[in-house]
């Protein structure tokens, strides 16, 4: 039906993909693979994930009618073979690029993306959600959840699996079970799995049995509604322990996630139920590029790399991560109390040498945060000293046992959030800009931001030694490179709500004062004002809490501006409570607050506010800096428009012009 040109150009809508006949489906897998691989290797991205639901993916969308059936992807990072069904073979090229498209579902983009998807365990429910919203509007659509990498785990997902059961919607839930979230499955539910997956011979006997019964001259339907019958009895008796049925599902599987022709017959059948059921898939990740198959983990998330020789590791500083790692290590040599704790992110999190040689003191309690947290607020309630690793982004899903479990309780639990700020390519739903804000209200708990590697050491042997908790935010990167004369500056010794000067010049009326992620930028942004002979000191912060308010009073009282730079929202963050102590305490000293606008964009001058929303936030960390006028650029353009302001002076105006170019 198609001629000799690929087969990806020859898809203008999602019916080109039903016309393929069953010889070109292969063909169409492998042109698929290989568009991903280079571009991932090109822009990086999250490879092994999809690598192993290609094949799924094409049959789901010749079986189902998107947009009218709804797709909904769980965690979402494994959607580029559906968006490259869906009309982006074009776009494809920019994925998680600056103005490109996301690498997570987005409803702005596609109408058949469903549902915006970043975080695991969703889908279950929003799917649910949308199935049920149809049938009270009068339609007969169908919805399709797929969940896997892991997002099982989370509790979310088992109320979602419970209140479906109980409504009884013919909700089609398809479990991607590939053995593997970022880190190897852990917990009871893939020991589970696996048990359900050794029954696979069983399952492809009875395709191949229903379909002769259905094929029987005569009497094939009546002998087949028979089979039928005996099998349901049987599996009464016999098969009582699937969890699935128990919640009311109809179970198919498990089925093999790499053959097309299997995968359309069941869900051509499925589709025609009137009651939820669960397909088991069977895929494996990184599924045609070798080193992926080797080690998923390690391509789970990517940088750019070479197609011919796999991921290299390039980096010339340790980054923060691998700080923490060490710092972890070092301590849990010295103390047997030091525990470490983690949601599925042993290896993102540095952690991999920890388990390595503490196996019995390191615990992976798979995609579920909020029981995380409550673990190590019950490590920490017997007296261990449990550090728990986590991203930023994802410690949002575990809110109330922060502050149910470990604040409200002074359990000394270290919280290492790592990815904090702003994060690049993932978009919105990873960005790290909300843990200051969300955690800083808390009653008895230490908000710490370490500048460099050292102090990071620094920070972590502090507040294991602290009777309460802690939390100690640093972003996803390299440690900047230091002076002598800054680090030693950085390694002064921790004096609690006080931070330390970087940089002081005599006479100097305006003050930087910085979360520690920001350091870099900062000092950039001083020597630029420095040289309009505008002179800065600059001051870390070191604690968004507590803070000595006198000594913070104190310390601005000598400046006619200080600035107050954060990596994070502004509403709530630290600026404004800074400002009030300021307003009290030291009149004189007028205050600037920097940080993201999370309603609208806030930079240099020439952008209009508003014209950058953080729902578009896809680039580097570096673009991303420079779009909410936080890198040093940004920065110093700010404090000059201030002072132009305040001043009107045409002097500083044509300063403020040259710095933003």
């Amino acid at each position: 039906m198609y001629d000799d040109k690929p087969l990806l150009t020859q898809i203008h809508c999602i019916d080109d993909v039903k016309k393929f006949c069953p010889g070109e489906l292969s063909r169409l897998a492998d042109e698929i693979r290989e568009t991903i691989i280079s571009t991932v290797s090109k822009n990086g991205g999250h490879l092994a994930s999809n690598l192993g639901v290609v094949e799924l993916t094409i049959a789901l969308h010749r079986v189902f009618n998107s947009p009218q059936d709804k797709i909904i992807w769980d965690v979402g990072h494994q959607c580029y073979t559906h968006k490259l069904l869906t009309g982006r073979v074009e776009s494809f090229a920019g994925i998680r690029k600056q103005r490109g498209i996301a690498g997570f579902p987005k409803l702005s983009e596609s109408p058949h993306d469903a549902f915006n998807t970043g975080h695991a365990s969703t889908s279950i429910s929003a799917a649910l959600g949308m199935l049920a919203a149809s049938r009270i509007q009068g339609e007969r659509n169908r919805v399709v959840a797929v969940i896997g990498d892991g997002a099982l785990t989370g509790g979310l997902a088992y109320e979602a699996l419970s209140h479906t059961g109980q409504l009884g919607l013919p909700l089609v839930v398809i479990l991607n079970d590939n053995k593997m979230s970022i880190s190897p499955n852990v917990g009871g539910l893939s020991k589970y799995l696996s048990r359900l997956s050794m029954k696979s011979r069983y399952q492809s006997f009875r395709r191949k049995f229903d379909a002769m019964a259905q094929k029987l001259p005569f009497i094939g339907p009546v002998f087949f509604d028979m089979v039928v019958r005996l099998k349901r009895a049987v599996k009464a008796v016999f098969y009582t322990d699937n969890f699935f049925v128990d919640l009311g599902f109809e179970y198919v599987g498990p089925i093999d996630g790499h053959q097309i022709p299997v995968m359309e017959q069941v869900f051509r059948d499925v589709r025609k139920l009137e009651r939820p059921v669960v397909i088991h898939v069977i895929t494996r990740k990184g599924k045609g590029y070798a080193f992926a198959e080797d080690d998923p983990g390690a391509y789970h998330g990517v940088g750019s790399f070479s197609v011919a020789g796999g991921l290299k590791d390039g980096a010339l500083n340790s980054t923060f991560t691998q700080v923490f790692g060490s710092a972890l290590l070092d301590a849990a040599r010295r103390d047997g109390r030091v525990t470490a704790v983690t949601a599925a992110m042993e290896k993102g999190t540095g952690l991999s040498p920890f388990k390595a040689e503490f196996p019995h003191r390191f615990f992976d309690t798979g995609i579920a945060e909020g029981h995380a947290v409550t673990f190590a607020a019950g490590l920490a309630a017997k007296g261990l000293r449990p550090v728990a690793a986590i991203y930023s982004t994802f410690m949002q899903r575990a809110v109330d046992q922060v502050i149910h479990d470990v604040s409200l309780q002074h359990h000394p639990v270290v919280f290492a959030l790592d990815r904090c700020g702003l994060v690049g390519e993932d978009g919105e739903t990873h960005q790290g800009i909300y843990d200051i804000s969300l955690f800083r209200p808390l009653p008895d708990i230490r908000i710490l931001t370490p500048a460099a590697g050292s102090e990071l050491s620094l920070m972590l042997d502090w507040t294991l030694a602290c009777p309460g908790p802690s939390i100690i935010r640093y972003p996803k990167g390299p440690c900047p490179c230091l002076s002598q004369e800054e680090e030693a500056a950085f390694f002064q010794g921790l004096t609690e709500g006080r931070g330390v000067f970087i940089r002081q010049r005599p006479a100097s009326s305006l003050c930087i004062a910085f979360t520690g992620s920001l350091y870099p930028q900062v000092r950039k942004a001083a020597d630029i004002l420095e040289s309009y002979e505008l002179s800065a000191d600059l001051y870390h912060l070191r604690f968004l809490k507590p803070l000595d308010e006198d000594y913070f009073a104190y310390m601005l009282a000598p400046y006619r501006l200080a600035v107050i730079v954060e990596e994070g929202v502004v509403q709530g963050g630290f600026g404004g409570y800074a400002a009030e102590i300021a307003q009290r305490q030291c009149r004189q000293t007028r205050v600037l607050c920097l940080g993201v606008e999370s309603a609208g964009w806030s930079g240099p001058a020439g952008k209009v506010p508003g014209s950058f929303e953080l729902a578009d936030c896809l680039g580097t960390r570096q673009e991303l800096l420079h779009s909410f006028g936080l890198d040093e650029q940004g920065i110093a353009a700010a404090v000059l428009d201030f002072c132009a302001g305040k001043a009107g002076g045409k002097k500083v105006e044509s300063e403020k012009r040259a710095v933003t170019g």
